[in-house]
């Protein structure tokens, strides 16, 4: 553990310096002494908004999850010829019709994006029967427009390709798959989509898989039905090790994600999920399972849907800095940063509409006087681009150890479902994003 502590350290001050060495090119310097002290008192709005987009225009700001690529598929059936991501949607049908669409080249450059998990999502209705097709055709759309708008965005696999995307203006775009049921309970899927640039795997979306369940079984009798991962469950965490793909426990079961943290040799994140001691819904993380992602080495990305941050219609930006500060209490400011889950909700905090927003959060938690310069940076992204670091070191030392590719398969399969899914007549309800 103290091995594995050390080298987390060097992992991030390896970042800190590399920044450092190319923040005095392309933006301006900190003042001296910030790193380490706090702040200081900032009463006027405009100069904790001055001192946010210094923070970030240094650091890039990575958001842990965004549905645009469904809504891609619902709107315009994948077609992007059509499709204009460099206008403002809002003035766009269907997009200005939509309660759902919160996401456009214009209003990421204004919330000064630097990095975007882009989601693979695909409903739970087609588990056992087109969802890994499904998922590959959303890869594909995730693929095709960043290339479209390449000036804008560029694709990113690693720790190393998101600060360059950064260093050249270009907000670095990832790809997430979200749901296990998007494997068809295969590792020969798993291997073939992270061949294809995918570098998280949610586990679970709405629904349980045949080797994970979901946080849906919490809301009826989870410790009847055995809960947490099988032994082909574990085997898919450990290839995800071998491989270097981001773990993602949001949507999980509380079993799920104790089981998870207990056999990942890497940090785990919850890609777009907050604090249940603030928020008891069942998408929102524990304080004991925020204990143990603390020695995991972990990041809960703090996500914007009222009913997770308020628990009702309503909620603030104020509440959302409410579940950070929780999580910074309660296990260390390395162990959080954001994951709006826009495009994926139609409530959305007052104060955070939408993706141009990202600065009035980090100005809100400046209004408390309490953090300094370094704090804010990892929240804003460092702490991803240590966990994604420390990740791909575990994928070097197993590959150096000679790890094989896992054969494990799945017992006894569930291929339950004669029918293709109608996917244009099925919508995301209020409560499953």
């Amino acid at each position: 553990m103290k091995g594995s502590a050390l080298r987390d350290a060097r992992l991030a001050l390896l970042l800190v310096l590399r920044l450092s060495v190319w923040v005095g090119r392309v933006g301006p310097r900190a003042v001296s002494g910030e790193l380490s002290g706090s702040i200081g008192p900032l009463a006027n709005p405009r100069e904790r908004m001055e001192k946010v987009r210094q923070v970030l225009s240094e650091v890039p700001l990575i958001d842990g999850h965004n549905d645009l690529p469904w809504n891609i598929r619902n709107f315009v059936h994948n077609q992007l010829a059509e499709f204009e991501f460099d206008t403002d949607l809002r003035q766009v049908v269907p997009w200005s019709k939509s309660a759902w669409s919160q996401t456009d080249l214009p209003r990421l450059r204004q919330g000064m994006v630097g990095g975007q998990f882009w989601a693979a999502y695909v409903p739970c209705e087609s588990q056992h029967l087109n969802a890994v097709q499904m998922t590959l055709e959303q890869v594909d759309l995730i693929k095709r427009l960043i290339e479209k708008y390449s000036q804008h965005m560029q694709f990113a696999t690693s720790s190393n390709e998101i600060l360059e995307a950064h260093k050249k203006g270009r907000i670095a775009s990832l790809i997430g798959v979200e749901g296990g049921h998007s494997l068809g309970s295969s590792l020969a899927v798993l291997r073939t989509l992270y061949q294809l640039g995918v570098r998280y795997l949610t586990l679970t979306h709405t629904c349980n898989t045949p080797w994970a369940e979901s946080s849906k079984v919490e809301q009826g009798d989870e410790e009847a039905r055995g809960g947490g991962l099988t032994t082909f469950g574990k085997a898919v965490i450990r290839e995800m090790n071998r491989l270097g793909m981001l773990i993602d426990l949001s949507h999980t079961a509380r079993k799920t994600m104790r089981d998870a943290l207990r056999t990942s040799k890497a940090p785990l994140i919850f890609s777009h999920s907050s604090a249940y001691s603030i928020c008891n819904s069942t998408r929102n993380v524990p304080d004991d399972v925020l204990r143990e992602l603390q020695s995991n080495g972990g990041l809960v990305m703090v996500t914007f849907y009222n009913y997770f941050v308020n628990c009702g219609e309503q909620a603030t930006v104020t509440d959302v800095a409410a579940h950070i500060y929780h999580i910074r209490n309660l296990i260390g400011v390395d162990h959080v940063g954001v994951g709006g889950d826009f495009d994926g909700i139609n409530k959305t905090p007052r104060g955070l509409e939408d993706v141009s927003k990202y600065p009035e959060l980090f100005a809100e938690l400046l209004r408390s006087e309490k953090w300094t310069v370094q704090d804010l940076k990892k929240v804003a992204g460092l702490n991803l681009l240590r966990v994604l670091g420390h990740v791909e070191r575990v994928r070097d030392e197993m590959r150096n150890a000679g790890v094989m590719p896992s054969e494990e398969v799945l017992e006894s399969p569930d291929t339950t479902g004669s029918c293709s899914l109608d996917i244009n007549s099925v919508q995301r309800s209020t409560m499953e994003v």
